[in-house]
């Protein structure tokens, strides 16, 4: 396969991680409105929490450059992939995709025989519309199924690749996709666009359905006075279910899973559901009775110990523990944090504490919705759900 000239929009988890992975075998310009991100991918320095990426920019030999000079790179692209965020509008309830229509209308500017290939998550019938309004069949939409911490191990080892376009054209992209991973034959599958769009949302619907089950069975078990656990083991040992994405937590959280739950919802719209809303809403009422359970420890002072999503990440977006933090403020208690990621004094009118000697002595409760080894003294002191030690 011969050599690609590829622009990747977002120097996120998506875009940096698919940027890294293409250019092992292309010529691929980074490009991001941010100059510090911008700066650090052109000295090698990962601006994101993934090891693999570290370790490719450390070892390999990547055509990569980054840049904030958004026309002259788009004008030279064969491919310009999107990886702009899409953050959820609850006003309008749809995703906001109006970063990912300004840069397709430069590339229909500037460049309109080069091929848009959208990673961004977007609504059931986006690229319909768009390719409609912008008068180009040259929009594709191909979803990513990457983990934070680890989107780069999941390019190269991808569940499957899915592109939105079933033809030579969409075939030609996911090959680029198979040739820079280290998978011999990833399993392939060429839809039609809004079929790949659907097919993002309903799985990630289906990981925070899941997330939401064990979340309310743990409820169950911790007011019945059960061993959660041991519930979970049992039925976890039913291969049918399995393992994954069975260990407790405050809620799911993150880029993805809230937003995209909330989209497909709107995208039900006049069509008969109810699972999917339940989803939703046992996400919210899980976060209601983490909260109430701190309470009823009639704690003086409430230490959060991190703000992240989940082990491993960087990221705060959505994450559970900022909706346990809202509620106990709610209920008047006092609430400290413990974020090292924070060089702030605050966080949302939130004190942060730096020293973690000092957070753990001013806390009666330490609240951490995964925990650590630096948490594994403090017995009672310490209010997890986190019953397995895995994300």
């Amino acid at each position: 396969m011969s050599s690609q000239r590829i622009v990747v929009v977002g120097i996120g988890y998506v875009g940096l991680s698919l940027a890294v992975l293409l250019s092992q075998q292309n010529e691929v310009i980074a490009i991001d409105l941010d100059e510090s991100k911008v700066d650090k991918v052109n000295n090698r320095v990962s601006p994101i929490d993934d090891g693999e990426i570290s370790a490719f920019f450390a070892d390999k030999k990547l055509n990569l450059t980054a840049t904030t000079d958004v026309v002259p790179a788009i004008s030279a692209a064969d491919i310009v992939i999107v990886a702009t965020p899409t953050n959820y509008d609850q006003t309008a309830d749809t995703f906001d995709t109006s970063s990912v229509e300004s840069v397709i209308g430069l590339v229909v500017e500037h460049n309109p025989s080069a091929l848009v290939v959208v990673k961004s998550t977007v609504p059931v019938g986006f690229t319909e519309r768009v390719r409609a309004a912008f008068g180009s069949d040259n929009i594709v939409f191909s979803p990513e199924f990457l983990r934070e911490g680890r989107a780069l191990h999941d390019n190269l080892y991808p569940s499957r690749i899915i592109v939105g376009e079933d033809s030579a054209r969409g075939q030609s992209f996911a090959d680029l996709l198979a040739a820079a991973s280290l998978d011999e034959n990833p399993p392939v599958l060429l839809t039609e666009s809004t079929e790949a769009e659907a097919i993002k949302l309903f799985a990630n619907t289906y990981l925070a359905l899941r997330v939401a089950f064990f979340n309310e069975l743990d409820t169950f078990a911790a007011v019945r006075g059960l061993d959660a656990r041991s519930v979970i083991d049992g039925v976890s040992l039913d291969p049918r279910i399995g393992g994954g994405y069975n260990n407790p937590s405050f809620g799911y959280g993150g880029y993805c899973l809230p937003k995209d739950t909330k989209q497909l919802l709107a995208n039900y719209r006049d069509v008969p559901q109810s699972t999917i809303r339940a989803v939703v809403e046992a996400n919210e009422q899980r976060k209601d009775f983490i909260a109430s359970d701190i309470l009823a420890r009639k704690p003086t002072t409430v230490g959060v110990f991190r703000l992240i999503m989940k082990a491993g990440s960087d990221n705060f977006r959505e994450s559970s523990i900022i909706g346990i933090i809202e509620r106990l403020r709610a209920h008047g208690a006092e609430v400290i944090v413990y974020e090292p990621n924070l060089d702030d004094d605050t966080f949302a009118e939130v004190e942060l504490v730096r020293d973690f000697d000092d957070f753990a002595v001013r806390s009666d409760v330490i609240v951490a919705n995964r925990a650590a080894p630096e948490l594994s003294g403090f017995g009672d002191k310490l209010y997890t759900r986190d019953l397995f030690g895995t994300n």
